[in-house]
C-alpha cells in the first residue's frame, strides 16, 4: 500500500531546502519561466510571496499571444477587412493591438471574424462557404503547431481549396538563445515550459548546459512540481552543475512527441520571425513548406502591409524580455487594464501583465 504524502508537509521541506541552499550561496538568483501558464501558476498559488527574498522568479516570453509583433496583427486585420475573407482566431486573439485597430475594431466594423476553439473547427466553416477565403491566424508555440499543421493536412485531404493559414508560429529555445546573448541579461537558471516540452522533449534544451553552463528544469504546473523545479535549480546553482532535468517525467520525454513532431516538420520549417520585444530572431519561427504554400495565404494572396512606429510608453517589450516588471511601465494598473489594454501582454490571460494585475496588483516586485 502506498504511503499517502502530507502536500503541506512536502511544501513546507521544499521552502526550506530552498531556503538552506540559496544562505549558503549567499546571493540572489534569478530564475526565468518562459511558459504562461507557470506565471499564471506561479501567481495564483502565491509563490513569489511564499519564497526567500533572494530567489527571484523572473517572467520572460512565454506567451505568444504576447510576442506576436504588430506587423502581424495589421496584416490580420487587412486581411479581415476583405469582402471574400473568413478569419477564424482564437479567442485571445480578438484585442491584441496592431499598430492603429485590433480584430475586435475590425469586427465591429464588419469583418467577419469568427472565433474557433481548435483550428479543425475552420474547416466546416470554409465547406459552409466555398466562395469565401477562410484564414486561420495560426499563432502559437511548439505546443499547438502540431494541431495547425494537421487542420492543413485534413484541408488536403477532405480537398478543402479555400483554407488557408497565416503563419505566426514561434519557437522557444532561440528565443533563449536571444535572452542569453543580450549582455545586459543576468539568468541563473530557467524553468523550463512542460506544455512545449512534451512535443520537444528535454534534448530541445540541451544546448542551456552544454552552450550556456546553466541548469534548467521541465517543471509541470502544480504549485508543489513548481517549488520542487525551484529547489532543483537552487540545487544545481550551489553546486555549479549544469544539467537539464525533467521534473515532468509523467507527461514529457527526453526525445518529445515522435508524431507531433513529425506532422510538424510535415507541414512547417523553421523560419527568420520577429518577436515583440526581442525584434528578429534567426530560425525562431515557423513556416509552411513549399510543397504545402498552396494553404498559406501569405503565399497566394500577399499583402504589403506598411510598418507603422507607435508612439506609447508601453513597456510590454521590456517586460517580455525580463528586464522589467510590470510595476515598472508607467501605464500599469492605470491606462492599460484588462478592459482595456495597451499592450499585449495585458490582454491575453497568460500575459505578464495581466498575471501581475489579478494576482499582484503590482504591489510588489520581483523577490519581494
Amino acid at each position: 500500500m502506498t504511503e499517502k504524502v502530507d502536500l503541506h508537509v512536502l511544501g513546507r521541506e521544499l521552502l526550506a531546502g530552498i531556503k538552506k541552499n540559496i544562505e549558503s550561496l549567499g546571493r540572489t538568483v534569478r530564475y526565468m519561466e518562459v511558459c504562461g501558464t507557470h506565471t499564471v501558476s506561479i501567481f495564483r498559488a502565491g509563490l513569489r510571496q511564499i519564497l526567500p527574498e533572494s530567489v527571484e522568479l523572473v517572467s520572460g516570453p512565454g506567451c505568444p499571444v504576447c510576442v506576436t509583433p504588430d506587423i502581424y496583427m495589421d496584416t490580420a486585420i487587412a486581411y479581415a477587412k476583405q469582402e471574400d475573407v473568413i478569419i477564424t482566431t482564437f479567442g485571445d486573439m480578438l484585442k491584441v493591438p496592431g499598430s492603429k485597430s485590433s480584430l475586435s475594431e475590425a469586427m465591429a466594423e464588419g469583418a467577419d471574424i469568427r472565433v474557433v476553439y481548435s483550428p479543425l473547427d475552420s474547416l466546416p466553416i470554409a465547406k459552409e462557404n466555398p466562395n469565401k477565403k477562410v484564414i486561420f491566424l495560426a499563432v502559437g508555440f511548439e505546443t499547438t503547431a502540431p494541431t495547425a499543421a494537421a487542420v492543413v493536412i485534413a484541408a488536403k485531404e477532405q480537398g478543402i481549396e479555400n483554407f488557408y493559414v497565416l503563419s505566426a508560429q514561434k519557437l522557444v529555445p532561440p528565443a533563449m538563445k536571444s535572452l542569453l546573448a543580450d549582455p545586459e541579461m543576468r539568468i541563473d537558471g530557467f524553468l523550463l515550459p512542460g506544455h512545449v516540452a512534451v512535443v520537444t522533449g528535454t534534448d530541445d534544451f540541451a544546448f542551456l548546459a552544454d552552450e550556456y553552463k546553466l541548469p534548467g528544469v521541465v517543471a509541470g504546473f502544480e504549485p508543489l512540481e513548481i517549488l520542487r523545479a525551484v529547489y532543483r535549480l537552487t540545487q544545481m546553482t550551489v553546486s555549479g552543475e549544469a544539467k537539464v532535468l525533467n521534473e515532468y517525467g509523467k507527461v514529457v520525454r527526453a526525445e518529445g512527441n515522435p508524431a507531433a513532431r513529425k506532422i510538424l516538420d510535415m507541414v512547417y520549417e523553421p523560419a527568420d520571425s520577429e518577436w515583440r520585444g526581442l525584434g528578429m530572431i534567426p530560425a525562431s519561427g515557423l513556416q509552411v513548406k513549399k510543397e504545402w504554400r498552396e494553404y498559406d495565404i501569405s503565399f497566394v494572396r500577399p499583402l504589403d502591409i506598411p510598418r507603422v512606429e507607435k508612439n506609447t510608453a508601453c513597456r510590454c517589450g521590456e517586460v517580455l524580455s525580463g528586464k522589467v516588471t510590470p510595476h515598472d511601465c508607467p501605464l500599469f494598473g492605470k491606462a492599460c487594464v484588462p478592459e482595456h489594454s495597451i499592450g499585449p501582454c495585458m490582454v491575453s490571460v497568460e500575459g505578464v501583465c495581466a498575471a501581475w494585475y489579478k494576482y499582484g496588483g503590482g504591489k510588489f516586485q520581483y523577490g519581494k
